[in-house]
């Protein structure tokens, strides 16, 4: 399975503004948390996960989500193609990167937030986060 973008949509009137993405189902969900990255360092790279899948959703800015499929987890090769989406708190999807990716996270603008739903129990994640240095594949500029 490679990586899907779920369209959602938004709803505007007189009280304000309604964003959804109906078709997302939190049947996996085990945990999310919110991503900030900081002004100095505005790419978060590389995680890598065996056996969690992960769904970004941008509440604020607008962000590059790179991953690329694992070919070896012990030793993968450099020279992976990196994917790269992107998501802007005007548009409502989500971006469901399947279990077997690492991931690097780019915020293009200041106070931007990512939030992150993964289907991977806290319990077992040690196991299963495989850290990459910032560099291991180079995200073109």
């Amino acid at each position: 399975m490679n990586a899907e973008i779920i369209q959602g949509g938004s709803f505007t009137d007189h009280r304000g503004t309604i964003s959804y993405v109906n078709d997302f189902s939190f049947t996996n969900i085990e945990r999310f948390y919110i991503i900030s990255n900081s002004d100095e360092n505005p790419i978060r790279a590389w995680q890598g996960h065996k056996l969690d899948a992960k769904n970004f959703y941008c509440l604020n800015g607008s962000f590059k989500i790179h991953f690329v499929k694992i070919d070896n987890w012990d030793n993968p090769s450099q020279g992976l193609q990196i994917e790269t989406i992107f998501v802007s708190h005007s548009d409502s999807k989500i971006v469901h990167i399947p279990a077997g990716y690492a991931n690097a996270i780019e915020s293009l603008e200041a106070n931007s937030k990512l939030i992150s739903f993964s289907t991977l129990p806290l319990s077992d994640v040690k196991e299963d986060d495989v850290r990459f240095d910032s560099d291991y594949w180079k995200i073109n500029e």
